[in-house]
C-alpha cells in the first residue's frame, strides 16, 4: 500500500512539472519560480501536504543539484576557465563586492549572525547561469558582442563555489576553525589538483571515460559523478563541488555526448530539486521576510546592473551592450537555492529558506524583464537627459585686435 501511494504522488509531481513547463515555454518564462510554488502548495502548510514520497524527493533533489553542477562544469573547459581566470579576475571581484556584500548586510541587520550572513551574502551573489543561458537564447544574443563577457562573469562565479561552498558547508556544520580549514583545504586541493589533471591530461581522461555506445556512456560518467559527489561528502567537502570537478575534467566529444544523453535527467531532477526546497518552506513564513527580500531584490538587481556594465566597459564594449550585459545578469536561480538549502538542512536560520525563496521568485521573474528591457530604457532616460540640459549660450565674437595695417596714417 505504501509503495501505490508513493508511485501516485511521485507519478502526480512529475506530471504537475511537465504541465507546469509546458505553461512557463508557452510564455517564454523560467519555470523555477512555478516548481517553487509548487513546493510551497505540497510542502508544510500548504494545501495537500505529501506523505509517502517525502524521502524519495529528498533523493532526487540530492541528485538534481549534483547533475546541475555536472551539466554546468561540462559547459568549460580547464584551459577556459584558467584563460578567464587571468583575463577577467577583476571583473569577478567586482560581482563580487557590489552583490555579496548587502546580502550579508541585510542577515546583520536582522539579527542573523555571522554564519547566516556568509550564507545570505552567496544567495545574492550569483547569478543563474541556466536562466541567463535560457534568456540570452531566446533574445537572439548569443553572438552578441557582450555575451563572452556575460559568459565570464558566470564562469567567475561558477569557479567561485568551489571555494566558497566547502567553507558554507564547514560553517553551517558547526566545524571548529581547524575543521574548517581543514576542509577548505581539501577542497582547494581537489580542485587545483583536478585543474592541472585536465589541463595536462584531459584527452587521456576523455579516452578513458569515452565510448561509442551512448548506454554505456551514460551509466559510466554518472556514476562517476555520483561516486565522486559521495567521496567528495564524506570528506566534508561540498557534493556538488566533486560534480561540478568531474564535469571540468571531461572535454571533447565526451563533454558533447554526456551533455545531450544527461540533459533530459538534469532537467528532470533539477525540477524535484526545486520543489524540494519549496516543500520544506511553510507558505505562511513568507510574508514576514517579503518586504525585506523585495528590498534586497531591487539593490541587488541594481548592483548586478553595474556589475555588467563594469566589465563590458572593461572589455571595451559600447554603450548598448554595457547595459544589456548588466541587464542580463540579474536573475538568481538554481545556485541561490542551493545555498540556502545547506543551511535550512542545518537550521541555521528559520527566516532564511523563506526569505531566499521570496528573494528567487522576485528575481528570477525579473531578470528576463531587465535582460530585455534595461538597454532601452537606459538609452530612452539618456536621450531624456540631453533634451532636457538648457543649451549652452553661444560666447560673444572676440573684438579684432588692431594691427598696424588697421592704424590710421598720419597726415
Amino acid at each position: 500500500m505504501h509503495s501505490a501511494v508513493l508511485l501516485i504522488e511521485f507519478g502526480s509531481i512529475i506530471l504537475g512539472l511537465g504541465l507546469l513547463g509546458r505553461f512557463a515555454a508557452r510564455f517564454q518564462l523560467s519555470p523555477i519560480p512555478l516548481y517553487l510554488l509548487a513546493g510551497l502548495a505540497f510542502g508544510e502548510g500548504g494545501l495537500l501536504p505529501l506523505g509517502a514520497s517525502e524521502e524519495f524527493v529528498a533523493t532526487g533533489a540530492e541528485i538534481g543539484v549534483i547533475l546541475l553542477l555536472l551539466m554546468l562544469g561540462l559547459e568549460y573547459t580547464a584551459s577556459d576557465l584558467v584563460s578567464n581566470l587571468k583575463t577577467h579576475y577583476p571583473s569577478g571581484l567586482v560581482d563580487c563586492a557590489l552583490n555579496a556584500l548587502p546580502g550579508a548586510a541585510v542577515a546583520l541587520l536582522l539579527g542573523w549572525g555571522p554564519v547566516a550572513a556568509v550564507v545570505l551574502a552567496g544567495v545574492t551573489w550569483i547569478s543563474s547561469s541556466g536562466v541567463i543561458a535560457k534568456v540570452l537564447g531566446d533574445l537572439g544574443r548569443v553572438g552578441n558582442r557582450e555575451t563572452p563577457v556575460i559568459l565570464s562573469v558566470l564562469v567567475l562565479e561558477d569557479l567561485a563555489m568551489a571555494v566558497y561552498l566547502p567553507i558554507v558547508t564547514a560553517l553551517v556544520a558547526g566545524a571548529g576553525l581547524l575543521a574548517g580549514s581543514v576542509t577548505l583545504a581539501i577542497a582547494l586541493g581537489a580542485a587545483g589538483l583536478v585543474l592541472f589533471l585536465a589541463v595536462r591530461y584531459g584527452r587521456v581522461i576523455s579516452r578513458f571515460v569515452s565510448s561509442d555506445d551512448p548506454e554505456k556512456l551514460l551509466l559510466v560518467v554518472l556514476g562517476l559523478t555520483i561516486l565522486v559527489a559521495g567521496v567528495a561528502q564524506q570528506l566534508q567537502v561540498s557534493a556538488a563541488v566533486g560534480a561540478f570537478l568531474v564535469g571540468i575534467a571531461l572535454s571533447g566529444e565526451v563533454a558533447e555526448g554526456a551533455h545531450t544523453l544527461l540533459s533530459p535527467l538534469r532537467d528532470l531532477f533539477a525540477a524535484v530539486f526545486f520543489v524540494f526546497f519549496g516543500l520544506h518552506t511553510d507558505p505562511s513564513s513568507i510574508p514576514p521576510v517579503l518586504l525585506p527580500a523585495l528590498g534586497l531584490a531591487v539593490v541587488t538587481a541594481l548592483t548586478k546592473i553595474a556589475t555588467g556594465y563594469w566589465a563590458a566597459r572593461r572589455a571595451g564594449i559600447s554603450v548598448k551592450g554595457r547595459w544589456r550585459a548588466g541587464g542580463a545578469l540579474v536573475a538568481r536561480g538554481e545556485f541561490s537555492i542551493v545555498i540556502a538549502g545547506l543551511a535550512v538542512a542545518a537550521g541555521i536560520e528559520p527566516s532564511l529558506g523563506p526569505l531566499a525563496t521570496a528573494y528567487v521568485l522576485i528575481l528570477v521573474v525579473l531578470g528576463p524583464l531587465t535582460a530585455r528591457y534595461t538597454e532601452p530604457v537606459a538609452m530612452w532616460w539618456g536621450r531624456r537627459r540631453e533634451r532636457g540640459r538648457p543649451e549652452p549660450e553661444p560666447k560673444p565674437e572676440p573684438t579684432p585686435r588692431a594691427t598696424e595695417a588697421d592704424a590710421p596714417v598720419a597726415d
